[in-house]
């Protein structure tokens, strides 16, 4: 193995979820008289904390969004995730392989922790990743694109910023990885190449992963 810790994204690697989610911020911005399609939700928000939706917005409209907005939001996502989520697949097999191969591995997601373990106990993906392999944007005071997430991961399982690898499907994710002087892998079964060009590798299957990373 080339590398001493992956670093996986979560939404849109691990859990299926990005469909979903989107879909649902998309409609829910809607109805607060922001228009947006789920191609816009996909575009402007993918793989951003949520102080990205509320940035943008008042930049945009120069209104802010309910005090209530991120509460609504992550009911409706979780209610969700309990009746549809299901794990990316081939995400398993990469999950046994490094663990039989003794390469530590963590994720580091710009969701709340509480969307993390929702999603992880859905999908059964939680006994693969035990506390200490959890990082969320809330740990650090900015999300991605800044590294400081990656970063915090890393300095947290004791690996120098060099040899981590970071397992990526958005632009945000790749801006923030390469920022923070690591390796990325883009996944591109949801986001077309040409949007992770700054990743060290595209991949478009998560099976092929464990053979990409030896």
């Amino acid at each position: 193995m080339r590398y001493d810790l992956v670093i996986f994204d979560n939404d849109g690697v691990l859990v299926d979820s990005e469909p979903l989610s989107n879909r649902l911020l998309a409609a829910h911005l809607t109805e607060l008289g922001h228009p947006t399609t789920y191609e816009d939700s996909i575009r402007d928000y993918m793989g951003s904390a949520m102080h990205r939706v509320h940035d943008l917005i008042l930049e945009r409209t120069g209104r802010r969004l309910p005090e209530d907005f991120d509460e609504v939001f992550h009911a409706r996502v979780f209610a969700a995730f309990e009746r549809e989520l299901r794990p990316v697949p081939g995400v398993t097999g990469v999950l046994e392989k490094l663990a039989a191969d003794g390469v530590p591995y963590c994720v580091a997601s710009s969701g709340s922790h509480e969307r993390i373990r929702v999603g992880h106990r859905t999908t059964g993906l939680d006994r693969w990743f035990e506390e200490g392999r959890v990082f969320s944007s809330e740990d650090v005071g900015r999300g991605k694109p800044a590294p400081d997430l990656f970063l915090y991961a890393a300095e947290r399982m004791g690996v120098a910023p060099e040899r981590c690898v970071v397992v990526e499907d958005s632009p945000l994710g790749v801006q923030a990885a390469v920022a923070a002087g690591m390796d990325v892998y883009g996944f591109t079964a949801m986001t077309p190449a040409a949007r992770l060009a700054g990743a060290s590798q595209l991949f478009s299957d998560l099976g092929e992963l464990a053979d990409l990373l030896i």
